[in-house]
């Protein structure tokens, strides 16, 4: 009988954990059993139920947590990042050209908290002359972590039935769109929605090279007793995905792998942008700096009650830190 500690693990099926989730990687001492529940409800049922002993999680809805007592603490281990320049669709039929012609309009989103919309709204405000306060913001659903908007922060839920969100801007009843996902209408080549940017890719690219930001979407998130009661337990989490992702660069070298003519160009091109471990774990400068951004975005916007810092918000995975306050490199 194994006397390893069994936990599980809810991540997004991804290629940077499949050897986890495959047993070609197995961290040291623990039996490790993954799940991968979609995303909208492995959040919710971590935030409400604290279902998972380990659990991919939304960002700035782990900040919030911790604000207000989640028994959960953070590695260093980000599985999920994606720049969202893309993402902010309007109807073209109002004549909107950049994010600041949205003062004083409507936008909708899911909700307000997804850490896709928290950068995006930061990113616009810092960069782009759209304070988020000068937005009213439509949304659908409850927070993954409740929250009371701060005095001068517009936020309105959109009743059950009738249309969708991205009907309505189609229809121009509401001016924008800030989603995760490519909106049912765009897809299907309807004139009345557009992005924003046209030029999205090299936009994003801009925003790389004046940052050095890809910004980090998801943190992975441990109950803060295991840390506690098991202190070897986050270095060898760490060392176990790092070996997993090491493993999935290395597969995905092959052209074979993926469905795509240019496949083996697409990757030498974002070795060439993003260098060759665009999804570095750690906190080191680059991951810190992101981190400390994303930070500044969630309480600017009203979700945490104080500024926080990465120190405390994240264990030490270093051979010689065994979990306690975060270090550096």
């Amino acid at each position: 009988m194994s006397t390893n500690l069994r936990l599980t693990l809810a991540c997004g099926d991804y290629e940077i954990t499949r050897p986890l989730m495959d047993g070609r990687v197995k961290p040291a001492g623990i039996d490790l059993i993954v799940i991968t529940p979609e995303s909208r409800e492995r959040h919710w049922r971590v935030a409400r139920d604290h279902a998972y002993d380990i659990c991919e999680f939304n960002t700035p809805a782990y900040f919030m947590g911790r604000d207000r007592g989640l028994p959960y603490v953070s590695l260093p281990i980000y599985l999920h990042r994606r720049f969202r320049h893309g993402f902010l669709f309007v109807n073209s039929q109002k004549g909107f050209k950049e994010p600041k012609d949205l003062i004083g309009k409507r936008v909708a989103g899911t909700n307000y908290s997804p850490a896709s919309n928290i950068w995006m709204r930061g990113i616009f405000e810092e960069f782009w002359g759209l304070p988020h306060r000068s937005v009213t913001w439509m949304t659908e659903r409850a927070e993954d972590i409740d929250f009371t908007p701060p005095p001068g922060l517009k936020i309105e839920l959109v009743p059950p039935g009738g249309p969708s969100l991205e009907d309505r801007v189609v229809s121009g009843e509401f001016d924008g769109l800030l989603t995760p996902t490519l909106p049912k209408p765009f897809m299907a080549g309807n004139p009345n929605i557009k992005r924003i940017f046209d030029n999205y890719q090299q936009v994003e690219l801009d925003y790389w090279n004046k940052t050095r930001i890809f910004p980090i979407m998801h943190v992975t998130i441990i109950r803060e007793e295991i840390v506690k009661q098991y202190p070897w337990v986050g270095p060898s989490l760490a060392r176990a995905f790092d070996q997993a992702k090491a493993l999935a660069y290395r597969r995905m070298r092959n052209p074979r792998m993926v469905p795509l003519a240019w496949f083996a160009n697409y990757w030498d091109e974002q070795l060439e942008i993003l260098g060759d471990d665009p999804w570095q774990y750690g906190l080191g400068p680059m991951n810190r700096h992101n981190l400390e951004t994303i930070l500044r975005y969630t309480h600017q916007q009203g979700l945490i009650s104080r500024p926080m810092t990465v120190d405390e918000l994240f264990v030490n995975t270093d051979e010689d830190g065994y979990g306690g306050a975060a270090g550096g490199d």
